[in-house]
């Protein structure tokens, strides 16, 4: 399958979700939507490569990357994911004590909505863009999400206190560094993160790339709409950010949007699919054909 057509899907499963997203009557902490069960599926935790760790559920990613002066863990899924997310590290045989940061892609509850859970199991800091910061801090989307509903309005728990990162910022935890890109599009605080793993001598370059899907609700316009701005410049200044990265592994907020619990399913000693340097550019072309797309039936509409 293109990694358009698996784009396409997934995109399609993420368009009906935060529309009927609402918190679980029996469980606050919760989330319901069209695909909030198929994505919590639990998955067997897996290397990524060397310190580099797949802990997350089969619709929505989280990364451990692993030192010996604590780790660091990317995204927390959906709040029902929390759970799920501290298993996996546990079985893995590391300490959820141990892990001391937390980073953020972007803050809608599919990616952010555990990481209020994990953060109190852990103790670790929250780091995230200002943007997706105030809506860790509100457990909502904000009014400048492209995104933002207010009806029904879909609140998580919410993240007591979070440190704000910038673009280009370099967060080092020991011998671990990880950089920061700001990736602004699905959400005005979309953060792209990039860092080194090493195994047997070969170090390679790991994208974890945030989302680049052009949906919104409501009447927002990427384009611009006099109640908001055009942010199209921007969008794709962001895809082209991507796009030029050192990429020798890319791991998508959603993995499904290249296959990759399939493509660790078939490695073997000889051959890992995970590595493939044109990931981050055919996701990047992936990413603006939907622009184009979005734009294009935007202008029809004024």
């Amino acid at each position: 399958m293109s990694i358009m057509k698996q784009f396409m899907l997934v995109l399609a499963a993420a368009m009906a979700s935060p529309i009927l997203a609402q918190a679980h009557e029996t469980n606050p902490g919760a989330v319901d939507c069209d695909s909030c069960e198929q994505w919590n599926v639990p998955v067997q935790p897996f290397k990524l490569y060397g310190n580099s760790w797949y802990v997350g559920v089969a619709g929505v990613s989280a990364v451990l990357v692993t030192g010996p002066q604590g780790h660091i863990l990317l995204d927390g899924g959906l709040p029902q994911s929390a759970p799920l997310i501290e298993a996996n590290i546990r079985a893995l045989g590391f300490r959820m004590e141990d892990v001391k940061l937390i980073l953020n892609s972007h803050a809608h509850w599919d990616h952010a909505g555990g990481i209020a859970a994990l953060q109190r199991a852990s103790g670790a800091a929250v780091l995230a863009s200002a943007s997706s910061a105030r809506a860790l801090q509100s457990g909502t989307n904000t009014l400048d999400d492209p995104q933002y509903q207010a009806d029904p309005v879909v609140h998580v728990p919410k993240v007591a206190q979070v440190t704000l990162i910038k673009d280009g910022e370099v967060v080092k935890l020991g011998p671990l560094q990880l950089t920061a890109h700001m990736t602004p599009g699905h959400t005005t605080g979309g953060t792209t993160w990039t860092w080194q793993s090493c195994e047997a001598g070969r170090c390679r370059d790991i994208v974890y790339a945030d989302s680049l899907n052009a949906y919104a609700s409501g009447d927002f316009a990427f384009s611009g709409n006099g109640k908001t701005p055009d942010i199209t410049a921007s969008f794709r200044a962001s895809i082209a950010k991507v796009a030029a990265l050192p990429c020798d592994i890319m791991i998508p907020v959603h993995p499904g949007q290249v296959d990759l619990l399939e493509k660790a399913a078939r490695r073997t000693a000889s051959s890992d699919p995970l590595i493939d340097t044109g990931a981050c550019r055919a996701y990047a072309n992936a990413a603006t054909a939907f622009l184009d797309k979005r734009l294009s039936k935007e202008r029809a509409a004024k």
